[in-house]
């Protein structure tokens, strides 16, 4: 079937149904919703048998929802209604939720219902749940509303005789400032991180600290400090600490208000937004949150790491090589490397590096830093490495989890294989590892398409070994027992000890140093051009610049046809030629 999707934006949710679509032959299409723009003339120019909006802030036209069947996505169960569906959920402390797909008609939230999928609501970040399950349950109801209509025999529910659960479930507003306010000598810590995490990523909770006024952006409960309320108590890893009425919060990022006149301001780690504001604090070794928790169970070690975003700065990357050397001093013979839930990485921190007195030597520093990390996992061979993709990852990041002997990767994860929307070549040896694992004619194809790929076709093109088909809370635990098992293998001594022959051999014939180098030589020469799309890319990007249009990859019908015969004709995706430069 030729699907059209409808979006304000490719976000993550967007992704993912684009991918899942192509995985089960449909034609996609991505249509963005873009001030300025005509929907009605695009539309007629795709000519779609039905359009799916799976993230739309916009009331889709008349002229198109009454010639097109339109169905659309609402992060809430059916009787809920409104612009901050989830929102509302986290901040009133609702532990079940749902999503529904409606279709489109003349008022916002309120046609028939397609398909109504349930889920539960962690205590975890709204952005977490957006892209955890929320996306899980999004994904299944708009397959479900797909097939019901590609088989032309259902008859959607009118909202008015669909039982709703909870008298909670009702049209609701914006949930403005007003309401998000935390007041840090009343609220309690349980109250100030619902306010928090209703507010993650957008819009934040916009508060008044150090004589500046800041939309906060993320919290973690603090056990042990203590202090007067709403006073800064510590910072660690970027983040500060400050006092609630009745214990203490971690904020790990900070985006200060933007004043009249002046361009979009951006997140940022919150001891860099704060600056020369920034009191003499004590940076706390020990606390109740980290981004970076290591573990041991038997003969598995478990490195977790959670930055906001996904995003890797280069003070990151070093803590986290600083953090994998200490665990590869570990007695252990399996490592497993990445994050319980949510994003694994997506690569170098641009925001940080536009924050930069000197961009340029920012992006050297920090694509450096994450290809010592990098280089750190390839060449680990007294163990295996595991990579536990939990979430969505892009760019450097998939090219991190490469680096490890297996990739695990949740079935709800999408993976962004490619640089080049950014303007960049791509260092993290990504032309030995990608190549090495699909073939070149598949990693060529990966890096010029930069189109999403969902986890199940990651593992057919050979991208990623297993795919684990569990929930975000659950896969964690799944990745332990699998690790476990492992470890406990024979074949797994076997193939530790073979590990040093077969880097070594490799070396013998192409260093991974003549790959960095090659790679890290076009990426210089991009960061010292001040013209150079990637920075005015990069601007755009960090200040959430609409673009002017429909980006061209997006626009066209695509359907995944999978690894041809011919890209894999003779060569296993794991041994396939490895000399390859895009």
């Amino acid at each position: 079937m030729h699907i059209l999707l409808l979006a304000s934006a490719f976000n993550s949710l967007t992704q993912r149904v684009h991918a899942e679509l192509r995985d089960r032959g449909h034609r996609v299409a991505v249509e963005l919703a873009l001030p300025g723009g005509s929907l009605p003339d695009a539309v007629r120019r795709h000519a779609p048998q039905l359009i799916v909006a799976p993230m739309l802030k916009s009331a889709i036209p008349e002229e198109v929802w009454a010639a097109h069947p339109c169905l659309v996505v609402h992060p809430g169960p059916v009787g809920d209604r409104g612009p901050s569906s989830l929102d509302w959920a986290i901040h009133e402390g609702i532990d079940e939720w749902g999503v529904t797909v409606l279709q489109a008609d003349g008022e916002m939230d309120a046609g028939d219902v397609w398909a109504c999928v349930p889920c539960r609501l962690p205590r975890v970040s709204k952005s977490e749940l957006y892209r955890g399950e929320i996306a899980d349950a999004a994904l299944e109801a708009v397959l479900l509303a797909v097939e019901r209509f590609a088989g032309g025999a259902h008859v959607p529910c009118r909202q008015g005789t669909v039982p709703v659960a909870d008298a909670r479930l009702r049209p609701r507003p914006y949930l403005d400032q007003s309401v998000r306010r935390i007041d840090w000598a009343e609220d309690t810590t349980g109250t100030v991180l619902r306010k928090l995490r209703a507010a993650d990523s957008q819009p934040g909770v916009l508060d008044t600290l150090l004589g500046g006024e800041w939309y906060l952006h993320g919290g973690h409960p603090e056990s042990v400090l203590r202090g007067r309320p709403g006073e800064l108590l510590a910072t660690r890893a970027g983040a500060v600490c400050r006092a609630t009425g009745d214990g203490a919060v971690w904020i790990p990022e900070l985006r200060a208000r933007r004043l009249p006149g002046q361009p979009p301001t951006y997140k940022l780690p919150a001891a860099a937004a704060l600056g020369d504001r920034l009191p003499l604090l004590p940076e706390v070794r020990e606390a109740t949150w980290t981004d970076i928790r290591y573990r041991e169970s038997g003969d598995v070690g478990f490195l977790s790491f959670s930055f906001p975003g996904g995003a890797m700065s280069t003070e990151q990357c070093r803590r986290l090589l600083d953090a994998y050397r200490e665990a590869c001093a570990r007695p252990t013979s399996v490592l497993v490397l990445g994050g319980e839930r949510d994003f694994f990485s997506n690569g170098i921190h641009l925001n940080v590096i536009e924050a930069a007195d000197d961009p340029a030597a920012e992006s050297w520093a920090n694509i450096n830093a994450i290809d010592d990390l990098v280089e750190a996992v390839l060449t680990t061979t007294d163990r295996l490495v595991v990579a536990a993709v939990a979430g969505n990852a892009a760019a450097g990041g998939v090219m991190l989890a490469l680096a490890a002997d297996e990739v695990w990767c949740r079935s709800g994860a999408v993976l962004n294989p490619h640089y080049r929307l950014m303007g960049l070549y791509g260092s993290e040896y990504w032309t030995y590892t990608l190549p090495r694992r699909v073939g070149p004619a598949v990693a060529e194809r990966l890096v010029r398409e930069a189109l999403p790929v969902s986890a199940a076709s990651a593992q057919a093109l050979g991208l990623v070994d297993r795919v684990v088909d569990a929930g975000p809370g659950a896969f964690a635990g799944e990745v332990g027992r699998l690790a476990a098992h492992l470890a406990a293998l024979p074949a797994t001594g076997t193939r530790i000890a073979a590990k040093k022959t077969e880097l070594e051999r490799r070396e013998s014939e192409t260093p991974l140093a003549a790959y960095r180098e090659r790679e890290l030589a076009r990426m210089r020469m991009t960061f010292d051009d001040p013209d150079a799309p990637y920075h005015a890319l990069r601007r755009a990007f960090v200040h959430k610049s609409r673009p002017a249009g429909t980006p061209a990859h997006l626009a066209a019908s695509q359907t995944d046809p999978g690894p041809s015969a011919a890209e894999f004709t003779g060569t296993a995706p794991h041994d396939s030629p490895s000399r390859f430069i895009g």
